[in-house]
């Protein structure tokens, strides 16, 4: 049995997600800032049949997150797929030209030290695995940049770097690296962003395992 580790999990898509991959028999360890967050949404996972655990770490602690990673491995096993979707502060979206250097080093660690921190300490559980996915779940703007949501957009493509020289380095390892744009809010009822279809779209990434970049929906819609 081995583990997808969902970073950034809540009772939206990280719920969903969690639902979907453990009813393929994954099980959960479930990441965010606050425990009784994450105990909580495990035991409504545990109640229907799936076998979750929650682990606090803040993604801008690099210390945090490795042992919330460690913990996830020697408590579930193996991580095989590991997402990372941390919801970013709103501080981080100022308009950009009141956007200083103070203002992009939040962003900047949450969406690219924390990647950074992730992968590292996941990377060499999969290679002995001998496969393994890791998927990145961004906002419009890691494609599209806002001039309003200037710290999101700067960092959005620090880690959109980021995960496609991944994507790139580690295909001769089996290792896949994704990134899924969902563009706007994720809403529920929605045809292509209900957080339900969203899990689906990301076990088809996971299975799939071709192309680096999906999006879920238009980038104008």
């Amino acid at each position: 049995m081995t583990t997808i580790a969902i970073i950034g999990a809540g009772s939206g898509l990280g719920a969903a997600v969690a639902r979907q991959f453990g009813s393929q028999g994954f099980d959960i360890a479930l990441i965010s800032r606050t425990q009784a967050h994450v105990d909580a949404l495990a035991a409504n996972l545990d109640k229907e049949g799936l076998n979750a655990r929650g682990f606090s770490a803040d993604v801008r602690d690099p210390a945090a997150l490795s042992w919330a990673l460690n913990a996830a491995t020697a408590t579930l096993g193996p991580i095989e797929v590991l997402q990372y979707s941390p919801l970013p502060h709103r501080d981080f979206m100022k308009p950009v030209l009141r956007t200083t250097v103070d203002n992009l080093r939040g962003p900047i660690e949450f969406s690219l030290y924390g990647p950074v921190t992730a992968v590292q300490q996941v990377l060499p559980g999969m290679r002995s695995l001998g496969r393994g996915t890791v998927v990145f779940v961004n906002g419009g703007s890691a494609v599209q940049p806002h001039p309003d949501r200037a710290g999101t957009s700067v960092a959005f493509a620090a880690e959109s770097a980021y995960a496609q020289m991944l994507h790139d380095t580690l295909a001769d390892d089996d290792v896949h690296v994704a990134q899924l744009i969902i563009p706007g809010a994720i809403v529920p009822g929605h045809p292509k962003k209900d957080p339900a279809v969203l899990a689906e779209t990301l076990w088809t990434i996971h299975q799939n395992r071709t192309d680096f970049r999906t999006f879920a929906d238009d980038l104008d819609a």
